[in-house]
């Protein structure tokens, strides 16, 4: 669920095939109330940032890069570590510390998002560095990749005869969740949420700040969730926006994402379907049924892609997922697919399917370090949202389980959406097989003892479902303040400026909204030129 901070198609989309990245998970994860460094952590907690000029033809030059070191395995802190990419826009004001980002996922990459988006933080100067990072497995930090798996897994799920046969279904994924621990290394049995806020409080340290003030879009609330209960005493001014679930398993995450997404692409096709240029014509009756067809048909018959690869319907689907994200990139996505739809041309639409990244896929595991931008596998985002979801999932359906569910899911599913419904299925057999993920943020993810943190809903929020912002809260306790954004689209930051400004208040000077306020739905839209903070 990244948040759609960009309405520029070429950044931060999920690649194409949801079910492709299956990770081998688990490893010692770390108690709550984590306030006091353990001894064999003090090297960690003793680093300073050392700032430097990113590298890199498209990043500003205004920008700073560093990085820290976080124990690979924090039960077993001397086994080897990894580096943390970091970013930061200094501070213009007085600067009052830090405030950190993360742009939601799982899988967003922190630093290459700050480089494209960080016009919308630039008030946030006034009071803070603006700090961003890759976390664990992400972008520069160590990333997780499927290599062959992706295809594997894709070749398994793309057509719907598939499903009918769920013992062969569920051996092929077998065999790609082996290919994504092959490809991905070390770094692999240790990513997940918990021990990202681990690291998000090296970071912190690091930075010299004695509270985390942190600002997490979708997943990104997630994150700071966790890390409000591993470090109740450490909580600065924390801002959520696109709240997360922390007690739905993955298989109702996908029924209301299915749910979600429909109903964008609803209003989607009433809006290009008044277009004469409408790759799905004009008559609004029977457009969503073309895109049915399109789906299906791709699926049977993918077309070629760049690089040798193969472009299907789940692949067209994934693009849809991001392109409907903000009515921003109608346009855009509407050129890409009367291109897809005419020519057979996928160049377009892969730059929503892949976050307009063409490199190959990568089997370099590195040794700790940061990797090179050029290296960071084309499949990372999408490797390390499974990777991460698993890790967060305590549930799994053996195989004889999920025969038996699997009629009624489907069913259940193709409900929801006859778009998006394969798509999110797949979500419940993404972790098939791989040791159980922690079951932390549902039992302790609770009744935070912390300063007052800011929860953001949107109502009409396709991604994070406004009543996952209800649930959150409380679940988090009276330290949860509630506002309630009656727009449209996931989050609130990029697309409300009303919105915008009370994060910006609360962050920079404190100033929380009263529990249960609201923005209008017919808020402006945030922009660089217009938005000034109150």
């Amino acid at each position: 669920m990244l948040a759609k901070l960009s309405t520029r198609p070429a950044v931060r989309r999920c690649a194409g095939t949801g079910v492709l990245a299956l990770a081998l998970l688990g490893a010692g994860l770390p108690a709550a109330g984590a306030d006091r460094p353990q001894p064999d952590l003090a090297r960690f907690y003793g680093q300073k940032v050392t700032w430097t000029a990113c590298k890199g033809l498209d990043m500003p030059h205004d920008m700073q890069c560093g990085k820290v070191t976080v124990p690979l395995d924090y039960a077993r802190p001397r086994a080897g570590t990894l580096d943390v990419a970091l970013a930061r826009y200094r501070a213009t004001g007085k600067k009052q510390g830090s405030v950190l980002l993360n742009f939601g996922g799982p899988g967003g990459a922190g630093v290459a998002g700050l480089a494209t988006d960080g016009e919308q933080f630039m008030d946030l100067t006034n009071g803070y560095d603006v700090v961003t990072f890759d976390p664990r497995g992400v972008g520069r930090s160590s990333p997780v990749s499927c290599g062959d798996g992706s295809d594997e897994a894709a070749s398994a799920t793309a057509g719907a005869a598939d499903l009918d046969h769920p013992k062969a279904l569920l051996a092929t994924l077998r065999q790609a969740a082996a290919e994504c621990a092959r490809t991905s290394g070390p770094v692999l049995p240790h990513i997940g949420t918990v021990n990202a806020a681990r690291d998000l409080d090296v970071i912190r340290q690091a930075l010299g700040d004695k509270k985390l003030n942190y600002l997490g879009f979708s997943y990104g609330s997630r994150l700071g969730a966790v890390y409000a209960a591993q470090f109740p005493h450490k909580v600065g001014r924390l801002a959520l926006d696109g709240v997360d679930t922390l007690t739905e398993p993955l298989s109702e995450q996908g029924v209301a994402g299915a749910e979600g997404q429909q109903t964008a692409l609803d209003d989607f096709l009433d809006w290009c379907t008044t277009d004469v240029a409408c790759p799905f014509g004009q008559d609004r009756r029977t457009a969503g049924d073309e895109v049915v067809r399109l789906v299906g048909a791709l699926d049977a018959d993918p077309v070629p892609a760049d690089f040798g690869g193969s472009f299907s319907g789940q692949d067209l689907v994934g693009a849809l997922v991001q392109g409907l994200y903000s009515k921003q990139l109608w346009p855009s996505l509407e050129r890409a697919l009367v291109s897809l739809v005419q020519d057979g041309d996928t160049r377009g639409i892969l730059n929503f399917a892949t976050g307009g990244s063409g490199l190959p896929r990568s089997g370099r595991h590195g040794n700790g370090g940061l990797v090179d931008p050029q290296d960071i596998p084309a499949d990372n985002l999408e490797a390390a949202l499974m990777a991460i979801d698993c890790a967060d999932d305590p549930d799994r359906p053996g195989a004889a389980q999920i025969a038996k569910d699997l009629k009624n899911l489907r069913a259940r599913y193709e409900q929801a959406s006859p778009v998006f419904g394969r798509y999110r299925l797949t979500q419940l057999l993404m972790c098939y097989g791989r040791p159980k993920g922690t079951d932390f943020i549902r039992d302790r993810v609770k009744n935070v003892d912390s300063a007052k943190m800011l929860l953001v809903g949107t109502r009409g929020d396709p991604a994070t479902p406004y009543r996952w912002t209800q649930e959150t809260a409380a679940r988090l306790g009276p330290s949860a303040v509630v506002l309630d954004n009656k727009g449209e689209g996931h989050t609130g930051y990029s697309s409300s400026t009303c919105v915008h400004r009370k994060i910006d208040d609360f962050l920079l000077y404190g100033s929380l909204p009263p529990s249960g306020s609201s923005c209008p739905a017919d808020g402006d839209d945030w922009s660089a030129t217009t938005h000034t903070a109150g």
